[in-house]
């Protein structure tokens, strides 16, 4: 059978690798043959690969073969396709927006409605915020105070002196105070030693009702408002006030577990230590739950009938910052005033990034022409709201606090969210890819993650500096990625968007290179452990001793501190006569039978450096040899501890 000439072309381009290549579709121009008279054959195809392979010959052909080919996807298509959200339902969404157009036309009046508005929200949010901050006085007590989650009486290690004479009074003492929300959500981040235990990742509540005595007594280093919750003063839904008492001197403190926390026991004795009074009628509650539903209501009536994205975005970030930093997460400050104080400290630089989000990161280019009101109410603004919230959420959802080995190790399920998490985020990835390469911006993203990769491993590098990726930075560096309109992108953004309102609201812009000193907090030092020679006990029916010694401290520690039962009992330093022979002596009433932990640090100055595992003198009157390592007391306080007088 006879074909004719593009049929036979057809057939040999399919039929074999070497056949020629037509020219027509190499280029977008007139293809040659149309404007030469000349007839020769073309030139085979192997000869036109080796041309143009000629300046890598190193290369192998396949391999070449597939990088053109890459990078022609990676390139995306000569059409880009721009990816354009099409309402679901579109009568239903675009009702909000017919309503408007219909009643309020002009431009004029929706500004003037506008600012009615945003003057609504705020006296609202005001109204109910300054509710939430009254309390009803007690009787012989006045007024309740706001304390923080992480108020205490006593600090860690040995900041209350020797003998915990700073820490004083020990009893005697007491005030009546008010506890905001969800304060059995303080922890323990570091390991904190409690006798021969190391608590972490629970609130440092130590003791509580006994079997003996319902009287709910705690040890003074207890967090007040944990205790409070444990003891059934407060509600950890909505605070709460009461009246709390020191009573001194206490012994045998029990452990139990009531309104969702797991108190601490310690089987020893402790100076000070706490109560609750009972009888007493206080009315106060925190009014976070409250002023959630103030903002989510008028957030999402903004979202429903706003189309212009500039008035969405700005709106939702500075009420959402707002919100945050005065109900949902406020940062750790005195009174109202400071609050605010603090909170418009860091508005101007939070607006400038959300500027700069808003215009160069891909906000604009998301919301701009989004006419889907009901779909950008859910994704968009939930993710935000879901974000801004983390610490009801996220930090809630996922068993990850501090993303470091250390903490990887110590808490309960991490490595398993943290793969989770990663397997996740490489399928969301892919699919931002693959919407990037059909609008043909891959390219261009490429480059940006490249940069801001190559940015990352320059600061893994720098000598005496840590890299610390904060909620902002998160956020920060992941919004680029979702700069297209597609449903998925507007979750991711408004999640995003929600971190970086949060992780600024609540701690400010704290710097991405950090000292190991200032990321370490209250955790272990490394540092030298002084090396305790066995003691000598002594027995006696009213009295029982141990004696202790060590050798002189190395340089550049010039002193000794002694903790017994958690308590600074003992502090020599090397110019007040300090010698090898030095030694500390404690003594015990043997009827007690309880026993004594003992922990042995290097001083610098006034500062401890970290101190050894307990030793235990047993009830018996036998000695149990500390463990090799350091115990996890410092004499730095936790995040947000602080201490009440």
């Amino acid at each position: 059978m006879v074909r004719n000439g593009d049929e036979e072309r057809g057939r040999l381009l399919d039929g074999h690798p070497d056949d020629p290549i037509d020219e027509s579709t190499q280029t977008n121009l007139l293809p040659m043959d149309e404007l030469s008279d000349d007839s020769s054959p073309p030139t085979p195809r192997f000869i036109q690969d080796q041309g143009s392979y000629r300046y890598m010959k190193w290369v192998p052909v396949p391999v070449q073969k597939t990088s053109k080919a890459v990078l022609r996807w990676i390139k995306g298509p000569d059409v880009p396709q721009v990816h354009i959200i099409q309402p679901l339902f579109p009568f239903i969404q675009e009702v909000p927006i017919r309503l408007l157009d219909k009643h309020v036309p002009k431009r004029k009046h929706r500004i003037l409605l506008l600012v009615t508005f945003y003057f609504l929200w705020v006296l609202t949010f005001a109204l109910v915020m300054h509710g939430g901050n009254n309390a009803t006085e007690i009787e012989g007590w006045g007024k309740p105070g706001s304390i923080g989650c992480g108020n205490t009486y006593w600090v860690p290690g040995n900041r209350c002196g020797l003998n915990g004479n700073d820490c004083r009074p020990f009893s005697g003492s007491g005030f009546a105070f008010r506890c905001p929300a969800n304060c059995a959500g303080q922890w323990v981040w570091n390991p904190r030693a409690v006798g021969d235990l190391e608590i972490s990742y629970q609130p440092l509540v130590i003791g509580g009702p006994s079997d003996d005595d319902e009287t709910p007594i705690y040890r003074s280093d207890s967090f007040i408002c944990s205790a409070a919750i444990h003891a059934g003063v407060i509600d950890n839904t909505v605070g709460g006030c009461g009246v709390v008492s020191l009573v001194g001197y206490h012994t045998h403190f029990q452990n139990s577990s009531r309104n969702g926390i797991d108190s601490i026991p310690f089987d020893s004795n402790f100076p000070s230590s706490f109560t609750f009074h009972n009888k007493v009628t206080c009315v106060a509650k925190d009014a976070r739950w409250e002023l959630l539903f103030v903002s989510l209501t008028f957030t999402v009536l903004l979202s429903l009938f706003t189309t212009s994205p500039g008035v969405f975005f700005f709106s939702i970030f500075i009420g959402l910052f707002f919100h945050v930093g005065l109900a949902s997460d406020p940062p750790l400050t005195g009174d109202i005033a400071s609050l605010i104080s603090n909170l418009l400290g860091k508005l101007l630089p939070a607006t400038f990034c959300a500027y700069v989000m808003y215009e160069h990161m891909g906000v604009r280019r998301i919301l701009d022409g989004l006419t889907a009101q009901i779909e950008k109410t859910v994704l968009w603004l939930g993710g935000c709201w879901l974000g801004s919230l983390t610490n009801y959420t996220f930090e809630r959802w996922i068993p990850i606090q501090r993303l470091n080995g250390h903490d990887l190790k110590q808490q309960p399920g991490a490595i398993t969210a943290l793969i989770i998490i990663i397997v996740v985020l490489f399928f969301i990835v892919i699919k931002q890819i693959y919407f990037f390469q059909r609008e043909g911006r891959l390219v261009q993203y490429l480059g940006i993650y490249g940069i801001f990769l190559g940015g990352i491993l320059i600061s893994l590098l720098l000598p005496g500096l840590s890299l610390r990726i904060h909620h902002y930075i998160l956020a920060l560096l992941l919004l680029p990625g979702t700069s297209m309109q597609t449903r998925p992108s507007l979750l991711y953004q408004g999640i995003l968007i929600g971190f970086f309102i949060n992780g600024i609201a609540r701690w400010g812009f704290d710097p991405v290179l950090q000292t190991p000193y200032a990321l370490q907090g209250d955790a272990q030092q490394d540092s030298k452990l002084p090396h305790i020679v066995p003691p000598t006990i002594q027995l006696g029916e009213n009295i029982s001793s141990i004696k202790f010694s060590w050798l002189p401290p190395p340089e550049p520690y010039d002193g000794i501190s002694v903790l017994v039962n958690d308590v600074e009992r003992f502090r020599g330093y090397t110019d007040e006569g300090f010698a090898s022979d030095k030694h500390f002596v404690w003594t015990k009433d043997p009827r007690a039978n309880e026993p004594e932990y003992f922990r042995f640090a290097y001083m610098e100055g006034t500062q401890s450096m970290d101190y050894t595992r307990a030793g235990i003198w047993n009830a018996d009157g036998s000695w149990t040899e500390m463990k090799g390592g350091p115990s996890k007391i410092k004499s730095r306080s936790l995040d947000g501890e602080k201490m009440t007088r």
